[in-house]
């Protein structure tokens, strides 16, 4: 779809999906080119994240588990520090999860998940000086 000025307006379902992602993540999301971009603004967030049921720190946990479980140790950093910074989840509340996760994916990569966790704990409390 375009402008009279032949710039591409952008969609409702685009704009859904950028606003989940700026909820999601704790920045502000600003629209990006291609394909992937596309898909990820428009199905992952426009539609996946922002279906009922769940809410989002029901769904950050949920992936939080599913990224420790595959190794993602750096996917999971994000989703971690924006837990944090979104008020999602409190230090404590990771630390625990951490600690649950050695439990469910074996200790080494549960003290991975862990460790970054700290790192991410120690970042937050930086920055919320």
């Amino acid at each position: 779809m375009t402008t009279d000025n032949d710039e591409p307006q952008m969609s409702d379902q685009r704009r859904k999906g950028l606003r989940v992602m700026s909820e999601v993540y704790g920045w502000e999301m600003a629209d990006g080119p291609g394909d992937f971009f596309a898909h990820t603004a428009d199905q992952v967030f426009g539609e996946v994240w922002s279906r009922e049921g769940l809410t989002h720190r029901d769904r950050r946990l949920l992936l939080l588990g599913a990224l420790a479980a595959n190794g993602h140790v750096d996917i999971a950093e994000i989703q971690a520090g924006a837990a944090l910074g979104n008020g999602e989840l409190t230090p404590e509340e990771l630390n625990e999860i951490g600690l649950f996760l050695c439990y469910y994916v074996g200790w080494p990569l549960g003290s991975k998940i862990t460790m970054m966790f700290g790192e991410q704990i120690k970042k937050h409390r930086t920055s919320a000086r």
